[in-house]
């Protein structure tokens, strides 16, 4: 692919932006970045970009717009259809990267990332004092003075004028710790593992959590020849059509995302009694929290893609929520116990950031980045995020909205440093 770095070359370059992670977000700051004449380079630890999308299962489509859903300085094709594919997704970042001519390296992973002493990291690119600021000029130094160091595989150390951290909001699979599992003689994975219906072809199967992934993998089995599935929930979710007479519900979450939350609650009840049947006579009730205040918790409403319809015909079961597991059997929170043949465990992931910015003091209780997008944290200056909220307006619109404010504030800390 055009701009690809072989490993050993990265710790001759210069201080430029480090961005980790070669997702949508990583890859769209390194276009932004580039746009504005600042170098960047993008640091991916698989072998290739999109690795998180080419791991999602068979049937994912994107929930938003394909014209709401292009990153910055490339429109998706237009033959992708409205609701891209998962492998279109990924053939539209690999044409992404070549058509920005990104730098790229692959298969090397940071482990930690350090706040530089005053002067450590300009001695890696430049020479301190006038060489920081003719670096500035022209892309070869980072922003401020200090920047940062980078600890990756191999016993690299990378110096950065500033750090992009896009590592994912799917990065690593969360796997509640239900007493009793370790011993369930069932088949029980996580839903990153969950490619197609196939191999639970005539089998009963048991899916845990009613998120967009759940509720799809639900649906994906029943069409695809499981003998009987059951979809587990704790708390009975929003459902919203993808879209209504030809009306995205992505924009909608665009035009209310900035309304008072009781406001949109209000709303999203009447929309939600007009466009979708009341399924509690078939065990999924309507929700007794408002639709944007469990957005603001985390919890993004279920897309319909066929739950509504399989749920009104019986071909998904709803069940109460999985309290243990006990030999062959799993125990629900209502009191019943039921014997599948597998268990597919749709409960979200985490996003691992402990490891590489834990010690800095910018996660809050719950592991996710204190700022994002063009924010930084107090305490860290040059160190941003992106792609780890999951907002109602789109996570790639989103992404790309940020790509854009993370370069404008990263070129401008340039400018402020080349004039210092």
């Amino acid at each position: 692919m055009p701009g690809v770095l072989t490993a050993p070359d990265l710790t001759t370059q210069p201080r430029p932006v480090y961005v980790i992670g070669a997702g949508p977000g990583g890859l769209a700051v390194a276009a932004a970045l580039r746009a504005r004449g600042v170098r960047a380079v993008v640091v991916e630890k698989s072998d290739t970009v999109g690795a998180s999308w080419r791991g999602h299962y068979d049937r994912l489509r994107l929930h938003t717009t394909r014209r709401l859903s292009a990153l910055p300085g490339l429109a998706i094709p237009r033959r992708f259809g409205r609701w891209v594919s998962r492998d279109d997704v990924v053939r539209y970042l690999e044409k992404y990267a070549e058509f920005h001519e990104l730098e790229l390296v692959t298969g090397v992973e940071v482990t930690r990332i350090e706040r530089s002493g005053d002067g450590d990291g300009a001695r890696d690119g430049a020479a301190d004092g006038d060489g920081a600021r003719d670096g500035a000029g022209d892309g070869d130094q980072g922003p401020g003075q200090a920047g940062w160091t980078l600890h990756a595989s191999g016993g690299r150390v990378l110096a950065a004028g500033a750090v992009v951290v896009a590592t994912g909001f799917n990065h690593t699979p969360r796997l509640p710790e239900w007493p009793g599992q370790e011993t369930y003689t069932g088949e029980l994975t996580h839903a990153a593992a969950y490619r197609d219906p196939a191999p639970y072809e005539g089998r009963d199967v048991l899916v845990v959590g009613t998120g967009n992934t759940g509720a799809e993998i639900a649906v994906d089995l029943a069409e695809g020849g499981a003998a009987r599935v059951r979809l587990a929930m704790r708390t009975a979710p929003h459902i919203v059509r993808r879209s209504t007479a030809g009306w995205p519900a992505q924009r909608t979450g665009i035009l209310v995302r900035r309304l008072p939350v009781r406001l949109v609650d209000r709303l999203g009840a009447l929309v939600a009694r007009a466009s979708v049947p009341d399924l509690s006579p078939y065990g999924l009730p309507r929700p007794q929290t408002g639709l944007y205040s469990r957005v603001k918790e985390g919890a993004i409403p279920v897309q319909d893609v066929g739950l509504i319809e399989a749920v009104r015909t019986g071909k998904v079961e709803p069940v109460a929520a999985v309290v243990s597991f006990d030999g062959a059997e799993v125990v629900l929170a209502d009191g019943s116990r039921i014997t599948p043949d597998a268990v597919v465990a749709a409960t979200g992931y985490r996003r691992a950031l402990e490891g590489l910015v834990g010690h800095l003091d910018v996660l809050d209780e719950r592991g996710r980045p204190l700022a994002h997008g063009g924010r930084t944290p107090a305490q860290a200056p040059d160190l941003y995020f992106t792609g780890f909220t999951n907002p109602i307006s789109g996570m790639f619109r989103e992404m790309a909205l940020d790509a854009e404010k993370i370069a404008k504030a990263v070129a401008r800390r340039l400018h402020q440093s080349a004039e210092a």
